[in-house]
């Protein structure tokens, strides 16, 4: 679990920083609703052990996704979203493309300040209890 965990993390970081001219939030709203990320809530070893390179390739192949014009999320936030919404996905056993309906990606942007610096858990759990 917190290989996933730390793997999303870097893969959400990685997108925003290699692609600052594109929408992260579009990437992360089609991420959690794809078929890969489906693969890694089912467990399967070899989408789960992919490195955040990796993960991304295969996510291009497989969902053929293509980022679109935008804005990307900067500093940390886009790492502590990845963290946060694999770590959840694991702690309530909820399929990602509910969990982002569930806790939609703009409440985590406004959450951030108050939340980031909080164990992850407790983070998880907070925003469970809403």
């Amino acid at each position: 679990m917190d290989w996933v965990v730390e793997t999303q993390g870097k893969l959400f970081d990685s997108v925003a920083v290699n692609y600052p001219d594109k929408d992260t939030k579009d990437f992360i709203l089609s991420y959690m609703q794809s078929q890969t990320r489906k693969y890694i809530d089912e467990s399967q070893a070899y989408v789960n052990t992919m490195d955040p390179q990796e993960l991304w390739n295969y996510f291009l192949k497989t969902d053929h996704y293509q980022m679109k014009n935008g804005q990307a999320l900067t500093g940390f936030l886009p790492d502590w979203i990845g963290e946060f919404y694999a770590y959840y996905q694991w702690y309530y056993n909820i399929p990602s493309a509910k969990l982002i309906k569930k806790v939609p990606i703009d409440f985590l942007i406004r959450a951030y300040p108050g939340m980031h610096d909080l164990d992850l858990e407790l983070a998880v759990k907070k925003v469970g209890r809403l």
